[in-house]
């Protein structure tokens, strides 16, 4: 189909400011009656698979690559990848054993997009589904919402045909009891002295992956902040927050505190730094800072900085990438043609 000028200067802009120049494609030239074509055709983008993710992504990039280069849509592949630590009972940030809120009930978010299609979907405070990642891919294919929350998006998922079970495991249930009995040391809960440790979680997995052709697919899966309020939703299934992919660009999610990547749309400004012309890591280091630079004074310890930490994982179009925290000692999980690896991230303090 023969583009026209003002689809070819959109997209030329758009490319260039991510660092990419097209080419005219053969007719570009006559089609403004310059009667004169280019030599060469619009070319086919070339890039590099790759898949990046949280830490505890480790083997599911390995999962989410190998089904790239046989040919699987990068977003498929990415939600591959998320559905091994979904289903690992021991895993207790996402899917089933996910840590439950303060009732003791396991609720779920989670968010994707598809950079070819630009299309996006997510579910907040699922219940029963262990899964989320794939109801919201089947919010994104099925309807025309972007996302469905609590009882709506569990009915849902069941008309979708996704099997409803127990996401508390027995050693969710204990870890929960324990919280739960130390609250408050006049009420009718006897202190578990066993194991005086409470447990506390913030933990998610985010996975971006990009193929051979420059298509892109983000993902983002948690069970949220443990003992949370009832209905409390984290960033990850809000779009541009947990996660934020964009076809021309590149991609970007997080992990940690919800609540601080919320408040700056944190994903999405660290793809638009991107878009800029600044690498996956100075982008994400810039992000950090703004996310510092709103964070509240109650959230801020003795020394001006925040008493939480947050960390973000990105990748380009053309196969560069970058993992930052905002406090060192971080790692993020990668892998390409050299495998499935670890590498340390980025930090803005020292720990």
């Amino acid at each position: 189909m023969p583009l026209s000028r003002r689809d070819f200067l959109e997209r030329s802009a758009a490319l260039a400011a991510a660092g990419f120049v097209p080419r005219l494609p053969d007719d570009f030239g006559h089609e403004l009656g310059h009667g004169v074509a280019p030599a060469a055709p619009w070319p086919e983008f070339r890039g590099r698979p790759l898949v990046v993710s949280s830490s505890n992504g480790l083997k599911g990039v390995k999962v989410a690559y190998d089904k790239m280069l046989t040919g699987e849509d990068p977003l498929d592949a990415a939600i591959a990848g998320v559905n091994l630590v979904e289903l690992d009972p021991t895993d207790q940030s996402v899917g089933l054993g996910g840590l439950p809120n303060e009732e003791g009930v396991v609720q779920l978010d989670a968010s994707c997009m598809h950079g070819p299609t630009r299309r996006a979907g997510s579910v907040g405070a699922i219940e029963g589904i262990a899964t989320p990642s794939l109801v919201a891919k089947a919010v994104m294919d099925y309807t025309d919402h972007v996302m469905l929350v609590g009882a709506g998006a569990t009915k849902f998922a069941k008309a979708m045909g996704f099997t409803e079970q127990n996401l508390l495991t027995e050693q969710s249930r204990q870890d929960w009891m324990r919280w739960k009995s130390r609250l408050n040391a006049n009420d009718a809960w006897l202190n578990h002295d066993d194991d005086i440790k409470i447990k506390f979680t913030t933990g998610t997995i985010n996975m971006n992956a990009v193929n051979a052709s420059g298509d892109i697919g983000s993902v983002t899966t948690t069970s949220g902040m443990a003992w949370k309020v009832p209905g409390r939703i984290g960033d990850s299934p809000v779009i541009g927050a947990g996660q934020y992919c964009d076809n021309l660009v590149g991609a970007a999610g997080s992990t940690g505190r919800g609540e601080a990547n919320i408040k700056t749309c944190a994903s999405f400004l660290a793809v638009e730094f991107m878009r800029q012309g600044l690498t996956p890591e100075a982008a994400l280091m810039k992000t950090l800072e703004r996310v510092v630079a709103m964070t509240e004074a109650r959230l801020l310890g003795p020394n001006g900085r925040p008493m939480f930490d947050l960390e973000f994982y990105a990748l380009t179009k053309d196969g560069r990438y970058a993992g930052a925290t905002l406090y060192s000692g971080g790692k993020y999980a990668v892998c390409d043609e050299k495998g499935a690896r670890l590498v340390e991230a980025a930090y803005v303090y020292k720990r």
